[in-house]
């Protein structure tokens, strides 16, 4: 069967994965669609192809790219040209849509902001390892970012797992985690620095001192039922009940491990690109190796849940 042609007379929507193994990728066909799945890493990560986000979001295709991005975490759909409009529609599909508390969003779309950093400027939007505004009640379900864009080389995105982050700590540390809860806020001086250049042009003026959460170091993933490590180096200060400096030891090894290069898989961008990842079991860190460049893409969170 050629790339978009399908023979109708197959059964209606059905899913045949072509591959032996998660790591081996596979081949999805649906009724509709054809898409090709590689992965990025052994620990996370897939690049999904064959996929047109500008054409009508089809039940069974929105089923499988879902089940995919459950499975690798954060998937990147490699060659879009999608407006505004049409990048809302297909997050819309994926989840609920939520307004981020710092920026501005684009005229006539308030979900969705610009991650730009201009030719001139010297840092960069979140430039740093962090788990998405996990300072609200309900943090973000996930993340998804349109690529607009890039500088000729650098600008790559590093994501890690952290269900690798809690499998991989011993049995007595995942215990004593296991009954602990973090303080996170938006005015910890690691990440506000991140930030400056936006405010200053497209700031909401949402006070970030005013905005905590208090969620378990240890989340169980509403949908997988697996168990992710949740606490991040831009937001959380302190263990609940713990003062920051009784915290600090036990904090920085966290925050040291949860970001093995074994748990990492690393998205080198392209124009068109459309990536979203699993704010509730994945860190990211944007890389900041492209002074003189601009780089811009269009950002979308969805609604997540209370942490538990």
């Amino acid at each position: 069967m050629a790339s978009g042609q399908f023979d109708h007379c197959d059964l209606p929507y059905i899913s045949k994965p072509k591959g032996k193994s998660r790591l081996e990728g596979r081949i999805i066909e649906g009724w509709g669609f054809l898409m090709k799945v590689t992965a990025l890493a052994p620990a996370m990560g897939a690049e999904v192809t064959n996929v047109d986000l500008s054409a009508a979001h089809d039940d069974g295709l929105i089923a499988e790219l879902r089940a995919v991005w459950l499975e690798y975490q954060m998937i990147v759909i490699r060659g879009q040209d999608i407006t505004p409009a049409k990048q809302l529609a297909f997050a819309s599909a994926i989840g609920e849509p939520d307004i981020y508390p710092f920026l501005t969003g684009l005229d006539g779309f308030p979900m969705i902001t610009e991650v730009l950093k201009k030719e001139n400027e010297k840092v960069n939007f979140g430039g740093i390892w962090h788990s998405d505004t996990t300072y609200q009640k309900c943090p973000p379900m996930a993340t998804l970012l349109y690529a607009k864009e890039l500088p000729p080389l650098g600008g790559d995105t590093l994501f890690a797992s952290q269900y690798d982050a809690y499998d991989q700590l011993s049995d007595s540390l995942r215990a004593v985690l296991d009954g602990l809860c973090a303080v996170n806020a938006a005015g910890k001086k690691r990440v506000a620095s991140t930030r400056s250049e936006r405010l200053k042009d497209s700031g909401s003026g949402v006070d970030p001192d005013a905005l905590v959460g208090i969620h378990p170091v240890v989340r169980t993933h509403p949908e997988t039922g697996r168990k992710a490590l949740f606490v991040n180096a831009a937001h959380t200060v302190a263990f609940d009940g713990w003062s920051e400096e009784e915290s600090r030891g036990l904090l920085d090894y966290l925050f040291t491990h949860q970001i093995s290069p074994e748990f990492q898989c690393r998205l080198r961008w392209q124009v068109g690109d459309v990536a979203f990842w699993d704010n509730r079991c994945v860190q990211h860190y944007p890389l900041n190796d492209y002074h003189g460049y601009r780089r811009l893409l269009h950002r979308i969170t969805l609604k997540g849940d209370v942490p538990f």
